[in-house]
């Protein structure tokens, strides 16, 4: 069985696959139903390997051929050249500029983001929660991509499924970090419920730093994980409903 995925129009081009796939379409079950791809869960081990094998498949590489790092909200930006020789890199990102490889990120209400230079043949996968966005892990994507030999001017990126502004709650904590890094970043934070409360819009700050960085296409399919919970893992869902664990979901691009 094919999974179904998410596509860009953006990302849309010649030896180019990519996707952003839902929790449907796997093997897993229980809370892990269906297509859990996260390695750090506590779902079955063959169950993952299975449901990764199917979204390998779906982007026409070979199961070792996709990668994904070992994620820790951070700003680290790996640069691969082949699969894994010691296990995943500990970063929030991968750049490659080789073909027949997949460049992965998990999330369940982060931001993944996708990337592409058409003209360098340059490809980024980026996991971005508030921590990371913060940090720079967006930043320093285009850095490390811009090293391969990419221009930030051709870049283009997408943006898949997330949590968005309307069920995104921080504390007051959150919009101080933000404002204290960038003057700006206050307009991302509106109105709670209280006035100890604010609604953050994480995906618009983002699409405003790479705007900042230089990156004028970009694309965002405009999906929340937490009003979709039957459709994409959501780590805030799984928490409401008393469970001790959650999926992930993947998003991927690969250059053939």
């Amino acid at each position: 069985m094919t999974p179904p995925r998410l596509t860009s129009a953006l990302l849309d081009a010649p030896g180019l696959a990519h996707g952003f796939f839902s929790r449907e379409g796997g093997v897993s079950e229980g809370i892990y139903a269906s297509l859990n791809t996260g390695v750090g869960s506590s779902d079955e081990r063959e169950a993952v390997a299975e449901n990764r094998r199917r979204c390998a498949a779906a982007l026409s590489v070979a199961p070792q051929r996709l990668l994904t790092n070992n994620q820790c909200h951070s700003a680290e930006v790996a640069i691969v050249d082949g699969p894994w020789a010691d296990g995943p890199a500990q970063a929030d990102a991968l750049v490659t500029d080789r073909p027949g490889l997949a460049l992965g990120v998990l999330a369940a209400d982060c931001m993944p983001w996708l990337f592409f230079d058409l003209d360098a043949r340059i490809i980024a996968a980026a996991h971005g929660g508030w921590r990371g966005a913060l940090a720079g892990i967006l930043e320093n994507t285009v850095a490390a991509m811009e090293r391969l030999g990419a221009e930030r001017g051709r870049i283009r990126a997408a943006l898949g499924p997330c949590l968005r502004q309307a069920n995104f709650e921080v504390g007051l904590e959150l919009l101080d970090a933000f404002a204290a890094q960038h003057r700006d970043a206050e307009r991302f934070f509106a109105p709670g419920r209280n006035d100890d409360k604010r609604q953050f819009d994480l995906a618009g700050f983002a699409v405003w730093r790479l705007q900042q960085e230089g990156v004028a296409a970009i694309d965002d399919v405009d999906v929340c994980t937490l009003a979709e919970p039957e459709r994409y893992f959501s780590y805030r869902a799984s928490r409401r409903r008393g469970e001790d664990d959650y999926g992930r979901n993947l998003s991927a691009i690969a250059l053939s």
